[in-house]
Order: structure tokens, then sequence, then C-alpha cells
């Protein structure tokens, strides 16, 4: 198996490549996505989810009793391709407020393992570099979703690796050396797990910064 991965500066962007990989017949429970929830759209509390159309109008769903795992949330991850796996709300160490599903959240280096140790050994960094990612490359996701974007990575068959990760880069997904050039020029090291987590407005403004 290989680990192909893309950062998406806008989420409906990641949801298609989502549902490409999909259809390509990568298994679900091998693709993972972690997105920003800063703005909370996805959920307010443990009963409510709220959807987002292309048009930035918000529509509100009840998923009963753990929302975070249930059809409300599932529904703005899952989109047409059907529900991805694992699917929770958490706090990340240095990103913040996500909404993630798949097996960046089952592994055991994974998310919630990360939360609750703190650092870049666990948490998203060690998850994805568990999986292959370069160290690196890892900082530069992990940095992203800490400023509003959304990553899908998956474990595909070494035969469809090529394509899957033309999938990823083909679906508006960001430039990652070039993204990682603007935040090196602008002081950026690494991904730091001790940083703030980016506010809401923080995060809006980030997101208008790269919007064409």
């Amino acid at each position: 198996m290989a680990t192909v991965s893309g950062l998406f500066d806008n989420y409906d962007d990641a949801l298609t490549a989502v549902n490409r990989l999909q259809a390509l017949g990568i298994d679900r429970a091998q693709i993972s996505l972690v997105a920003n929830n800063a703005d909370d759209w996805y959920g307010r509390d443990t009963t409510t989810t709220h959807t987002e159309t292309r048009t930035g109008t918000h529509e509100e769903s009840h998923a009963g009793e753990g929302a975070a795992t249930g059809a409300g949330i599932g529904a703005v991850l899952g989109g047409a391709g059907g529900l991805l796996t694992g699917l929770g709300l958490m706090a990340i160490p240095g990103v913040g407020p996500v909404v993630a599903a798949g097996w960046l959240v089952a592994t055991g280096a994974g998310l919630v393992a990360g939360a609750a140790a703190g650092g870049a050994v666990g948490g998203m960094v060690g998850a994805m570099t568990s999986e292959g990612v370069p160290e690196e490359r890892a900082h530069v996701y992990a940095e992203g979703v800490r400023r509003g974007g959304t990553v899908v990575s998956a474990r595909v068959p070494d035969e469809h690796e090529v394509e899957a990760q033309a999938i990823l880069d083909d679906e508006a997904a960001v430039d990652v050396t070039a993204r990682e050039r603007i935040y090196r020029d602008e002081g950026w090291t690494r991904f730091d797990p001790d940083a703030p987590a980016y506010t809401a407005p923080e995060v809006q403004k980030e997101r208008d910064r790269y919007r064409a």
C-alpha cells in the first residue's frame, strides 16, 4: 500500500476528491479527511449539525445523540460517496477544532491519541509520517489544516498510487511546495502543537488570501 495526500483550501474540492477516490475503487475505510472547524459550521453541539451549500446557505439537521458520529455530519463528510469511517469532532493541539474521518482518527498514533498526548509525535504529523508521508510534508499539511484547510489522505494499492495522487492534485489542490515556501518566507519553520489555534476570523482571512 502507498499513501497519497492532498491539501485543499476549499472543503468542497476536498469532498469531490474523496468521491473520485471512491469511484476509483479505493475503500472508504482507507480514506481520511481532516477539516478545520474553527468557524464551527460543521456542528455547534452534540445534537445539531450544519451543512453549507456552495452559495453559503446553512441548513440545519438533527442527528440525535452523538451527532459527531451520526448521519448529519456524515452527510457533510460523505457526500454522494457515502460515509467515511471514524467520523468525529475533536480538538488537535496546535490545530484547534476539526472534523475528521478515516484511518487518521482510528490509528494508534493518530488524532485522538495525539490530542491526549499532545505534541507532533502523536497527532496529525505522527499519524501521517507513520504511513510513509515525509515528515517535512506532514508538517505543511498539519499547518495547512491549522490555517483553515482540509487534508485528504488515502492508503491505496501500489498500482493505483499514480492515479490516486493525480486525483488529489487535480481537484483544485494546493501546491504544497509553493505553500510551504510562502509559510517559510513569513518565518514559519514547522508545525508547532503548542502554538495557539487560529480563531475563526483568522481562518477566514487565511482562506480569503488564497481564494482565486
